[in-house]
């Protein structure tokens, strides 16, 4: 898989460097950042309760309403407006000439191409699910993580494809945000490819704090891995795929698992 064709840039003045530090600081303020920080607190009230991280559940996916009609509503509404922070870095990073995103990593490629970002998505999906599975149950077992409750919807016509919009609602903002535009505007102030990866790795693991310390570290691990993939194929369609696999995975299957293994999910 090639990379995306490279852009060409202007060494940065101080000024285009100091509003470039702005405008990361205001897209994370208004997205990841912003839930790093929450997530921090989230995490610092469960430890200091009297139960114990591995008794308490978090609730990632819940009623908005207990009328099916204004829970689908909100649902949608909540994908919809979910996405605004992926379309701001759309239009911070958009390009008059083609490819429009390849700032993002997003570029024009043959149907062969395409069916190769596809098929990289769900071998990245096979190669950090199974693992992530392994290390979650074994994070919750020695005590170290919340009991992570992907769905608590109730069921009705609308519960799967509603859990697979959020679950592309997730991979598109989290990719898009965390590692295309981090990456993009982190390069333009030359910061080394190595501490971009890392330091993108440690925000996706903030963020998932309030599942415990378990959820940080495998978080922070699929961050590394997502990081040098996109590093060195330079296509962010991967990563998403993979990320959305996973949390359709994650979301609706959530049921069949706490059928399976009601001592870990139930």
């Amino acid at each position: 898989m090639q990379a995306a064709p490279a852009l060409a840039s202007e060494p940065l003045t101080p000024y285009a460097r100091a509003r470039l530090r702005f405008e990361i600081a205001i897209v994370l303020a208004l997205s990841f950042g912003a839930s790093g920080v929450y997530a921090i607190v989230q995490l610092i009230e469960a430890a200091t309760r009297e139960a114990a991280l591995n008794t308490q559940q978090m609730h990632i996916n819940r009623p908005l309403s207990d009328r099916p009609g204004f829970d689908l509503t909100m649902q949608l509404l909540s994908f919809v407006f979910g996405l605004a922070p992926v379309a701001l870095v759309v239009w911070l990073t958009w390009r008059e000439r083609r490819p429009h995103m390849g700032a993002l990593g997003v570029a024009r490629g043959t149907p062969r191409e395409r069916l190769r970002e596809i098929g990289g998505g769900f071998a990245l999906a096979a190669a950090i699910g199974v693992p992530g599975l392994a290390f979650y149950v074994t994070m919750l077992v020695i005590g170290l993580n919340l009991q992570v409750v992907p769905t608590s919807l109730n069921a009705y016509w609308w519960t799967v494809p509603v859990l697979v919009l959020q679950a592309l609602k997730a991979a598109l903002t989290e990719e898009l945000v965390v590692v295309a535009y981090l990456f993009y505007r982190l390069k333009q102030l030359g910061v080394a490819p190595w501490v971009v990866i890392v330091s993108c790795a440690i925000l996706r693991g903030s963020y998932h704090l309030y599942q415990g310390f378990g959820g940080f570290i495998g978080n922070v691990i699929m961050g590394l891995v997502f990081g040098w993939v996109y590093h060195r194929w330079g296509r962010i369609m991967p990563l998403v795929v993979a990320h959305w696999l996973l949390d359709i995975v994650s979301f609706a299957g959530y049921p069949l698992a706490m059928a399976w293994w009601p001592q870990f999910f139930g």
